[in-house]
């Protein structure tokens, strides 16, 4: 499995966490730092962020790929939206929530979210 990660690195405990929890190994963690102009539109930074990433159209089709999103929601929904349209579906994201009483904070693996299956979901609810 490849992971994408646009948020801070992920740690060898993160990833071993990602792995248990999916079953799957992570082979590769491709990170892509997030830094946005905020003088300019938004649409063609997310576009420039996932050509860098360096996947072809058959890979971002095929592959089974994790996404680790950015913090910034504007970003997040371009990016969602960006993803579907190059995978079409929904990809898998994780969920880091921070561990209590570490110093310096520290973060660990909450879960792992299908939102492609949220999305078949939802349609029942019509």
């Amino acid at each position: 499995m490849i992971l994408i990660n646009f948020a801070h690195p992920i740690t060898e405990q993160q990833k071993s966490q990602i792995e248990q929890i999916t079953g799957k190994a992570v082979d590769k963690i491709i990170d892509i730092p997030v830094q946005f102009d905020n003088a300019q539109p938004f649409e063609p930074q997310v576009l420039s962020l996932l050509d860098r990433v360096g996947l072809s159209s058959q890979e971002w089709q095929t592959l089974p790929i994790l996404i680790n999103l950015p913090s910034m929601n504007v970003i997040t929904a371009i990016l969602l939206a960006e993803l579907h349209g190059r995978m079409g579906y929904f990809p898998t994201i994780i969920r880091l929530r921070p561990i209590q009483g570490s110093t310096p904070p520290q973060f660990e693996v909450a879960e792992v979210i299908n939102l492609q299956a949220i999305r078949d979901s939802a349609r029942t609810r019509r």
